[in-house]
Order: C-alpha cells, then sequence, then structure tokens
C-alpha cells in the first residue's frame, strides 16, 4: 500500500492535534485544579469557525481586519486546537487577591476571572504549541479563533478560549500575514 504525502500529512496533523489535547490536560494547574478542556476542529467545523471569525470580523469594521485575516490562516490549516479555561476561581479567598479583589467571592461576583485561570491556560498553551513546534508543524497561538469559539460556544462553558492552528506546507501561512 501506498499512502500518497497528502494522507500522509493530513494524518500527522490529526494525530500531533490529539496529542496536543493530551500534553495541554497534563500541564501543570495551580492548586492541583483542573479548569481546562481541548477540542479539535477539522471539517465542516473548521470552515464554521472560520466563517464565524469573518462574521466577527466584519461586524468590527475596520478593527476587525485581523479576524479576517486570522480566518484566512484557517482557512490554510489542516486542523485547528481549542484550549479553554472556566471563569472558576480557586478558593484562596484573602490568601489571595491576586485579582484585585478581596476574596474570590467579590472576584466571581464582579465577573473577573481569577489569574490562575489565565496562568493555567497559558502553561497549557505553551505545552501545547511546544509539543508542535517539537513535531516540526506550523502553528500560531491566535484569541481570535478563541473569540469566534467562544461565541459558537464549541467549548461549552468555558469561555476564555484560544485556538491553535496546525499547518503542514511548504511555507508556514502564520509568518508573513499581512
Amino acid at each position: 500500500m501506498i499512502i500518497n504525502s497528502q494522507k500522509a500529512e493530513e494524518q500527522a496533523v490529526l494525530n500531533l492535534a490529539q496529542a496536543i489535547c493530551a500534553v495541554a490536560r497534563t500541564a501543570p494547574k495551580a492548586c492541583g485544579i483542573d479548569h481546562t478542556d481541548t477540542a479539535v476542529l477539522i471539517g465542516e467545523d473548521k470552515v464554521r469557525i472560520a466563517e464565524e471569525m469573518r462574521r466577527i470580523g466584519k461586524s468590527l469594521g475596520e478593527n476587525g481586519k485581523f479576524m479576517i485575516r486570522d480566518a484566512g490562516n484557517v482557512d490554510a490549516s489542516g486542523a485547528v486546537v481549542l484550549v479553554g479555561a472556566k471563569y472558576e476561581t480557586r478558593g484562596l479567598n484573602e490568601g489571595c487577591s491576586l485579582c484585585g479583589f478581596v476574596n474570590c467571592a467579590v472576584c466571581s461576583a464582579a465577573g473577573a476571572t481569577c489569574v490562575f485561570t489565565s496562568m493555567d491556560l497559558g502553561i497549557a498553551l505553551g505545552s501545547a504549541v511546544a509539543l508542535a513546534a517539537d513535531s516540526r508543524v506550523d502553528n500560531r497561538i491566535m484569541f481570535t479563533i478563541g473569540k469566534a469559539a467562544a461565541a459558537l460556544g464549541l467549548l461549552g462553558e468555558y469561555k476564555l478560549i484560544m485556538g491553535i492552528p496546525l499547518s503542514v506546507s511548504g511555507k508556514s501561512p502564520f509568518f508573513d500575514r499581512g
């Protein structure tokens, strides 16, 4: 049997995307509490998120051109990995206050985000893109993908989301983006 390069590359991207979900899960979390989740988008779901990015971009007028540009990057990718975190506190209360509020209840009531949520997401993303880089697959962390994913509810209650498009091509589509 011969597996042509296109099929082999598509399978490599999908395998990597699934492995990225695993490394994001096992990345260290503050207080040992995991409020993260991941998903892989391919096919129609990848097209759907690019369309939502374009819709958001158009609704922002001149300020949305970057969303439309990033949607083109999604189009050029073989898969997109979503990494998200819930707006949950860690219950450290007055012993922490890094969020700028006196305790976790006041932080939550204000609709603010626990600083550990962002830190956990950042560590998970770092682990994810490190694996992609080690695999020599082009990638980039994009909040624009996450904004569209949250608008579509693709990770349910996980609202702090970033996207990682993955590409195998002769030249990275994420480099000269204009």
